[in-house]
């Protein structure tokens, strides 16, 4: 890909990144501590790990069938909109759930409210953004919005933990709800842009490019498609699908069931939601890492040792004896917990192209959030049968190793348009 010497000054594109990033701290970061709510929310309420796990499930289930009616969206009528009214949603919605006493209200406000509010603002829509304004850098933008959710784990987290035990677990939803809408959408508000010519700029904040430059034809993925269908006609998109299905499955397990898992271990609930924060703490480490990586050496290879770390991790949590099983998978996974997210973004975005990244964000994270229902409700519901969670965490083991070897074996080079050293029409479909 040919570029140009950048611009002087700091590039419009990373205050996009900040804002994102800050977004994702609140919303993602809030929404993966659902765990410290189980044990109180399930005390007070009088229900068992199976029917609590059941809205989160159905809200994982609900958020991944929106997502490629958010994604056709964003298509339609740009980021910078769609991301605003969610986020003013997800602020209400979250404070809502301090008025939950009955599972209907619980799943109607978590599971269908929320859940479709913040795939408005989830990595489906910032990613999509974010491939606009970046092209060399594009996993490293991706890899930094990324890591608001780790750090939000880091933060949150332990504050809910801390706040349940202070205030009760109804007023710490009133606090979160109200950090999204006094911290989080004003600043969206302010500084969000959905696209770099909106402000006279180009990608990567590169200089114009000469006439010269202009004349010289751009370089096209050999599947980049004009109608989004297409993509499913190519094994790249199933493989990307399939694997990020099994993403979807071992995080929502772990937001939801670990905490509880630890507790049950003999942690208190303060510990064992320190053991999150240290997780998502050095996920920072290991998202900025390979974003980085990824960004000089291609998606793929990254992609496939990021899901084999995680399976050890999960590994580990089974058959590590004792504390250290806990402390040894928050390590481990702390490397590869939200990974996948930049890299599967990324890597559709140049196999496929940007006119319709939206939509395949959508339908990639569709599979995710399948992934993500069957994964929380598989754990309650093994839970509450065999007493343990060896049989769930052993299952997203193998299911981990499973999609990295899925994931090595994506052609790359073959079809990115990273690889592209001569301009190709895109593949035509028929019948």
């Amino acid at each position: 890909m040919r570029h140009t010497t950048p611009r002087p000054g700091v590039y419009y594109g990373w205050l996009i990144v900040a804002t994102t990033f800050w977004m994702a701290i609140f919303t993602g970061g809030g929404r993966t501590g659902f765990g410290v709510f189980v044990l109180p929310m399930s005390a007070e309420l009088g229900w068992s790990r199976g029917t609590i796990s059941l809205a989160a499930a159905l809200g994982a289930l609900i958020s991944g069938v929106s997502q490629p009616f958010v994604g056709r969206l964003y298509d339609s009528v740009g980021g910078r909109r769609l991301i605003l009214v969610c986020l003013l949603l997800s602020g209400l919605g979250t404070a809502l759930l301090a008025l939950t006493n009955n599972l209907v209200f619980l799943i109607l406000v978590f599971g269908v409210l929320l859940s479709i509010a913040q795939a408005g603002s989830s990595l489906t829509t910032t990613s999509a953004l974010l491939s606009k304004w970046f092209h060399r850098q594009r996993a490293t933008a991706m890899a930094l919005t990324t890591t608001g959710s780790s750090v939000g784990g880091l933060l949150l987290v332990p504050l809910m933990a801390y706040l349940i035990g202070l205030i009760g677990w109804r007023l710490t939803w009133v606090v979160l709800g109200l950090l999204v809408l006094v911290l989080v959408l004003p600043v969206a508000f302010v500084l969000l842009r959905d696209d770099p010519e909106e402000m006279g700029l180009r990608p990567d904040g590169d200089a114009p490019l000469s006439d010269a430059e202009q004349a010289k034809p751009v370089l096209l993925g050999p599947l980049e498609v004009a109608d989004w269908r297409d993509a499913f006609r190519s094994t790249p998109m199933w493989q990307l699908c399939g694997a990020y299905a099994v993403c979807g499955f071992s995080i929502a397990l772990l937001s939801t069931h670990f905490v509880p898992f630890a507790i049950e271990r003999g942690f208190s609930p303060a510990t064992a939601a320190s053991a999150y924060g240290l997780m998502s703490g050095l996920n920072v480490v290991g998202v900025l890492a390979v974003g980085a990586l990824s960004d000089r050496c291609g998606r793929k290879l990254p992609l496939g040792v990021v899901y084999a770390l995680r399976g050890c991790a999960y590994a580990a949590l089974v058959w590590v004896p004792g504390d250290w099983s806990v402390w040894s998978f928050a390590v481990i996974m702390g490397f590869s917990y939200w990974a996948t997210a930049p890299l599967t973004s990324a890597l559709t975005a140049e196999l496929y192209g940007l006119k319709h990244l939206g939509m395949l964000n959508g339908v990639t994270f569709t599979g995710h959030q399948i992934g993500s229902s069957l994964g929380i409700q598989l754990g309650g519901l093994l839970r509450d049968l065999t007493g343990s969670y060896a049989l769930p965490f052993a299952m997203a083991a193998l299911l981990l190793f499973a999609a990295s070897l899925v994931s090595f074996g994506i052609q790359e080079k073959r079809y990115s348009a990273r690889y592209q050293t001569r301009p190709e029409p895109p593949v035509s479909y028929t019948g």
